[in-house]
């Protein structure tokens, strides 16, 4: 959205090898470790991981760190996105490695740091990092690509330095930062992908052209996974609505904003939030890892939230009650009361979500427990028609994404609905295909290219949307 910057170049080739990746970037400066620390002061650059936390900190903390104890330093770079709802990260290193390594070999310069570690879950990313990595040649510090198991705790990272040090890949449980201890007991500054992504491109463009993009108060660009399967890059500030429309979708019942550990916004609250700290913070919610999930008008939210549910209660390090017992009782009651299990399975479920809550050997528990009431809060009248036998009559389609093996089964629909074209009416205005460019698509002249055209079920909503506005009442849907 606007020009590229992360993603320059790829309008041209899929993916960026050096010699690419150099036409379009450029040389890497070098810059002095109190430079890059004042760079990223300067362009506020915080991680695009889910925190937010100020990168300059951690490269003052693990500077400080290493010169109390005399120890050596090392960097981690995070590419793990254990969410099936993102995949900015691993869209960067399939397609974009070099910036990622550039900016990991940044702050390794400035730590004095000679191991780079470049941690992925996916066979695909790690044969791109390992062929950007041979690209370079010698690179005077030692960087490599190591594979972790493909959960949604791997990213945690103490559990990540763990999987890094040959134990388990779970979170330890102690309060102890990265930047004190790390890789291989050294202090360690560990970020995500799209953060040193944003500093390789920083360290060409500079901080007042940095700056010129995106809000004053939170410059630059931001990656944004939307309906769990398009990757963007959008100037900050951006409005969500506006980043919907240009993905082919919109609100519908409600957007889930920051992936599984995030809040819900309603559609009206959808339509004024733009993508910035301080707008979604105004709403309750954070950006996150960058996902945006708008939830189809023909779905059915409470039976989407069990899904997800049963899917992180299943995703837990095993190793603390809350996430042991807690997440799969929580499941279970959010299941009953789905089942119509009454008020009473709807009080429980509010029991259960309190009971894990500031109790879990990391944020896992937290942030299901505040999923699960995020969406209570959102769509209370369909999980109280289903506690209570109504139901809301409509099926589960899978718009929150989960791995493969779990997505619910599609019923085959050999004879769709169609979307027919009127031809004595249609004078070709092209609404339709603004409202639903996944069915219609427009000839040279600007009209339907065909007259008869398959509606899919969950794209029922928009078809009909589209032939209450065409002006010339050309269309109609034939069972």
């Amino acid at each position: 959205m606007g020009a590229p910057r992360l993603l320059a170049g790829l309008d041209q080739l899929p993916r960026l090898d050096r010699s690419a990746h150099l036409a379009a970037h450029g040389t890497l400066p070098r810059y002095r470790p109190g430079e890059l620390i004042a760079l990223a002061e300067d362009i506020d650059l915080r991680g695009r991981g889910g925190a937010g936390f100020p990168f300059a900190r951690k490269l003052q903390a693990v500077t400080r760190s290493a010169r109390g104890r005399d120890t050596p330093t090392a960097v981690v770079v995070n590419g793990s996105e254990g969410e099936p709802s993102c995949l900015k990260d691993k869209a960067l290193l399939l397609h974009a490695p070099h910036l990622v390594l550039d900016g990991a070999l940044l702050a390794a310069a400035a730590l004095g740091a000679e191991d780079i570690v470049v941690a992925v879950t996916r066979g695909d990313v790690e044969q791109s990092v390992r062929d950007a990595v041979a690209e370079r040649g010698p690179a005077g510090r030692r960087v490599r690509v190591a594979r972790l198991p493909e959960r949604f705790v791997t990213g945690e990272g103490t559990a990540m330095v763990n999987g890094l040090n040959g134990g388990a890949t779970v979170p330890s449980g102690q309060k102890v930062r990265t930047s004190e201890r790390g890789l291989g007991g050294v202090p360690t500054l560990l970020s995500n992908t799209e953060t040193y992504a944003q500093l390789g491109l920083a360290a060409r463009l500079g901080a007042r052209e940095f700056c010129a993009t995106g809000l004053p108060t939170e410059p630059g660009t931001v990656m944004l996974t939307v309906a769990g399967s398009t990757v963007v890059e959008a100037p900050t500030g951006t409005s969500l609505a506006y980043v919907l429309d240009l993905c082919g979708t919109d609100p519908g019942q409600g957007v889930l904003v920051g992936g599984y550990h995030g809040k819900w916004l309603d559609p009206v609250s959808a339509r004024s939030a733009q993508m910035s700290r301080q707008s979604l913070t105004s709403f309750g919610a954070v950006l996150g890892a960058g996902a945006v999930l708008p939830l189809p008008d023909d779905t059915c939210p409470a039976g989407e939230v069990a899904r997800v549910t049963r899917w992180m209660a299943k995703e837990t390090a095993g190793q603390c009650g809350p996430c042991v017992r807690g997440l799969p009782a929580l499941a279970d009651v959010l299941d009953d009361a789905l089942r119509g299990g009454g008020g009473g399975a709807l009080e429980t479920l509010e029991a259960r979500l309190a009971a894990v809550l500031g109790r879990g050997a990391c944020s896992h528990p937290d942030g299901t427990s505040r999923f699960v009431a995020s969406a209570l809060a959102a769509f209370p009248d369909e999980f109280h028609d289903h506690a209570y036998g109504s139901g809301c009559g409509r099926r589960v389609v899978g718009a929150l994404p989960l791995p493969q093996d779990e997505a619910p089964e599609r019923p085959r629909d050999e004879s769709p609905e169609r979307l027919l074209v009127d031809w004595t009416l249609c004078k070709g205005h092209g609404l339709c295909v603004d409202v639903l460019p996944e069915v219609v698509r427009l000839d040279a002249d600007g009209y339907p290219a065909k007259a008869s055209m398959p509606v899919p079920a969950r794209l029922r909503p928009k078809a009909l949307r589209a032939v209450r506005r065409c002006p010339a009442l050309a269309l109609r849907i034939q069972e």
